[in-house]
């Protein structure tokens, strides 16, 4: 038999490379607990060894095609073979948390959060420095795959969690193979596994979108910017398709539109009500939050009552550079957390912001063709 051929696991019908087939099998028995969809997890040299048996993710032959891999077959290869992201578990939950210390507050304020989401933190020995994007998808990720059954329908393979930054790499890859963010693909030489190459909205939309997920990008920038999608994070990077930065800084008066936006996202443009509930929990998925240099991950804004028509906003965020453990020990204690999480306009000082958000349902195939090509909604600042 060729060992670079995929075979059928008898277990759970999954196509697997041969050479990896009795490893894989033998999964099943190791744990009782393992799903008919295998979920468990290889190291990111059994990874690489799969893509190299599903060969070859960018050309090379197999047995059963004299050329490229198909790709329903790297699909079904990786969706067995992907590794569940590491993370730190927080029990009671990270929103659970931030509510209480929210309703703590004596400040006549309302604040609205999104629920069920995992906070992933870049690690010394993995990500950091360079990992931001990929760990605001994980987030984003987590939220989906617990608030969404459609999503998790979907997701990664049906697979149900959270993949690590290895595997999240090769879905990336596959979108850009079936055409998702043409642009984007080019100007990273098609290929991001194993390498620091940093991301954005740009490419979480593209990754999302190839699942059928309605991932949508909002600019916020200097008018001169208005064609821009995509902020480069990466000072190696080619920049084509970005303008130039203001050199200007922009005056905080002018953040308020983004305030505003991201107000208006959560609260779904309701009325502002003081007085009544304090803390409301809404339907909205959190926003991947990037400008150039990071990116972080807004749960949620909290408004503040003022009588001279303005209101004063802050950003309830988790940032990929803090640690899961100081964020749970600060919200526990609920001593320090706001200067971990709030953010007001006054925090804000890059010309241009993007965010990323994901409406709800599935894209029909029709609609699919249009999601390859990503586009944004611009808001001058």
């Amino acid at each position: 038999m060729d060992p670079d051929s995929c075979s059928t696991c008898p277990f759970c019908d999954l196509p697997v490379p041969s050479s990896q087939l009795q490893w894989h099998a033998n999964a099943h028995f190791h744990d009782p607990a393992l799903p008919q969809q295998s979920e468990q997890s290889v190291s990111g040299s059994e990874l690489e060894a799969v893509s190299g048996d599903c060969n070859n993710w960018h050309g090379g032959e197999t047995s059963r095609d004299n050329g490229e891999c198909k790709m329903d077959e790297k699909i079904s290869c990786l969706i067995g073979l992907q590794t569940r992201s590491n993370f730190y578990k927080v029990e009671a939950g990270l929103i659970a948390l931030l509510r209480n210390c929210l309703e703590s507050e004596t400040e006549n304020s309302k604040s609205i959060l999104s629920c069920c989401i995992d906070h992933f933190q870049s690690l010394n020995s993995e990500d950091a420095g360079w990992g931001c994007g990929w760990r605001n998808i994980q987030m984003l990720s987590s939220h989906l795959l617990a608030q969404r059954p459609e999503a998790r329908e979907v997701l990664f393979g049906g697979s149900g969690f959270v993949p690590d930054i290895l595997s999240l790499q090769r879905w990336l890859e596959i979108a850009w193979e079936k055409g998702f963010d043409a642009p984007g693909a080019a100007q990273l030489d098609h290929a991001v596994y194993g390498s620091k190459k940093w991301i954005g909205t740009t490419e979480c939309s593209a990754l999302l979108r190839s699942f059928a997920l309605r991932a949508r990008i909002v600019d916020f920038g200097p008018k001169e910017s208005q064609s821009v999608v995509g902020i480069s994070v990466d000072n190696t990077v080619d920049k084509t398709r970005n303008d130039k930065m203001a050199n200007s800084k922009v005056k905080s008066e002018a953040y308020q539109v983004l305030m505003d936006f991201v107000w208006n996202y959560f609260s779904d443009e309701n009325s502002i009500q003081f007085g009544q509930q304090h803390v409301v929990i809404c339907e909205k998925t959190p926003l991947y939050f990037q400008h150039d240099g990071h990116s972080r991950t807004i749960v949620g804004v909290q408004a503040k009552h003022q009588q001279n028509g303005i209101l004063p906003y802050n950003l309830l965020v988790l940032d990929p550079a803090h640690s899961t453990a100081t964020l749970e020990r600060s919200l526990k204690q609920k001593i320090g957390w706001q200067k971990l999480i709030k953010k007001d306009r006054n925090t804000l000082k890059k010309p241009q912001y993007q965010l990323c958000y994901v409406d709800p349902g599935i894209a029909s195939e029709e609609e699919m063709e249009d999601l390859k090509t990503i586009d944004s909604i611009f808001l001058e600042l």
